[in-house]
């Protein structure tokens, strides 16, 4: 049988993520497998807040430019930049994902928005 988490578990776990991201956390976009950094933003403080298990990031969207080009597949959380890695394997698109930005075609020095970014706790 699965495990099923309640809806107060996943959010406490939600928030121990927002707690473990820090003051000073990090989004990195970057391509499948997260080869190359495309472009991060700074998180808010705090990141988010929890509810219905899931995690909305607080503070988008965000603009910023692309430090490198590729095609935006994959993202993670760090504490900083060049930080420790909180939550990786999200997923990236225009729709439809953990985290939606404005194109998946980055191009060198691009303008670049992050519209948002949500984890959904699994059942």
């Amino acid at each position: 049988m699965a495990v099923i988490y309640t809806t107060a578990v996943k959010d406490a776990r939600l928030t121990a993520v927002v707690t473990s991201i820090g003051a000073t956390g990090v989004l990195e976009v970057g391509t499948t497998g997260m080869g190359t950094v495309l472009f991060s933003v700074n998180l808010n403080n705090p990141a988010g807040t929890a509810s219905g298990g899931v995690l909305t990031f607080s503070g988008f969207p965000k603009n910023t430019t692309a430090t490198a080009a590729g095609t935006a597949a994959a993202a993670r959380i760090r504490t900083a930049t060049g930080g420790t890695d909180i939550v990786t394997g999200l997923t990236v698109g225009t729709s439809g994902t953990d985290v939606i930005v404005n194109t998946t075609t980055v191009a060198l020095s691009d303008p670049v928005q992050v519209t948002s970014a949500t984890i959904t706790h699994a059942a």
